[in-house]
């Protein structure tokens, strides 16, 4: 289980994320693929190319997190 904060909203990017594209990859995903602003401080959750790994992350003008599960 991982915790959420309430009221964080949790996006789920659809297909798999080519995890060597950094974090500014990630924050650009977010902004083509999910029409969304990175530093809102949503959740985003990535699935790795084999399906065995999903990546989370977090980014606000506050703190930014990366995490594997």
């Amino acid at each position: 289980m991982i915790p959420v904060p309430a009221g964080e909203r949790v996006w789920l990017a659809v297909g798999y994320t080519d995890m060597c594209r950094g974090m500014n990859g990630l924050a650009l995903q977010v902004q083509e693929a999910l029409g969304r602003y990175p530093h809102a401080g949503d959740l985003y959750v990535f699935r790795g190319k084999r399906g065995s790994r999903l990546t989370f992350w977090v980014l606000s003008s506050t703190r930014a997190k990366l995490g594997e599960r």
